[in-house]
């Protein structure tokens, strides 16, 4: 097995963070440092990081949770503000979200321990999407805008692909878009004139919020992760 994918399977992070992880020297195997992702290893060697000895892959986990509004996208914070890994509790895997979103933005987030997984979800090429509710700014929502999203928008990092736009009120659109750069549906929200005042997450791939309640979690079943997988 690669050594990048070793790490990830044994929940160190996201397939593409152990990649870095190993290009910056803090893996050895067998007490040698290895810098090359593409390294070969089984589960016989003894891999570790930063000295510490990894056991082998983890059981892996998958849990969705209704992040609430403040609490931020990142397994740890410096500063002991709450933290998505924090609100699903003490867990034996070593959980990180996927999909982030920022502190203001509310619902559907993943967490869990399989950087593979992770990565399909997350990077670009597997283009998977996202549903979101905006309530808006600047007035009702008129047909001008509505099109532009539904076309793309031309953001500072560039254009953005065309979007799947409704009206579901006045000053309240659902977005579903394929990209996940930073902060994009509010970025391209302004970019029309309407800027976000509310943004929640409904849906992520195949997977929707349904009822949870914010701050509850549950883990994926089997038939959701399988769904997921396919993707």
């Amino acid at each position: 097995m690669r050594l990048a994918k070793y790490l990830a399977h044994a929940g160190v992070a996201s397939r593409r963070a152990s990649e870095e992880i190993v290009a910056a020297g803090r893996v050895t195997v067998e007490g040698v440092k290895v810098t090359d992702p593409a390294f070969d290893v089984s589960d016989a060697d003894l891999v570790c990081v930063d000295g510490s000895p990894l056991s082998g892959a983890e059981e892996r986990v998958a849990y969705m949770l209704n992040k609430p509004v403040g609490v931020l996208s990142t397994a740890s914070d410096t500063h002991g503000r709450t933290t998505v890994v924090g609100l699903i509790g003490v867990h034996r895997a070593r959980m990180y979200p996927v999909g982030r979103l920022d502190a203001q933005t509310t619902g559907l987030i993943l967490l869990t321990n399989d950087g593979e997984l992770a990565n399909r979800l997350t990077h670009p090429r597997f283009e998977v999407p996202k549903t979101y509710r905006a309530r808006l700014g600047g007035g009702p929502v008129r047909e001008p805008a509505l099109q532009a999203l539904q076309q793309g928008v031309e953001l500072e990092d560039g254009p953005t692909a065309p979007a799947l736009v409704r009206r579901v009120g006045p000053q309240e659109l659902e977005i579903t878009i394929r990209e996940g750069r930073n902060r994009q549906v509010r970025r391209m929200c302004e970019h029309v004139g309407h800027p976000v005042l509310e943004l929640h997450r409904t849906r992520f791939g195949p997977l929707r919020l349904g009822e949870l309640a914010p701050g509850e979690h549950r883990p994926l079943t089997a038939a959701e992760l399988g769904r997921l997988r396919a993707l």
